[in-house]
């Protein structure tokens, strides 16, 4: 699979991520906050499951 997302859709995949599991461990201590293993995954990967099926690409450039 190639590579689908950009610098800044990584960026803040991996921010969002973060901040979701954040909410696991402090703050309203919420077990949702494990939704933001999706997020985080998927912006340090790089490739997004859901824009390859809509062949959605945010990345300038194409990876192999």
């Amino acid at each position: 699979m190639s590579r689908n997302e950009g610098t800044i859709d990584r960026t803040l995949r991996i921010l969002v991520g973060l901040l979701l599991l954040a909410l696991v461990f402090v703050g309203p201590q919420t077990p949702y906050g494990w939704v933001g293993l999706v997020p985080l995954v998927t912006g340090i990967v790089g490739i997004c499951p859901v824009y390859s099926i809509f062949g959605i690409r945010t990345c300038s450039l194409p990876q192999q």
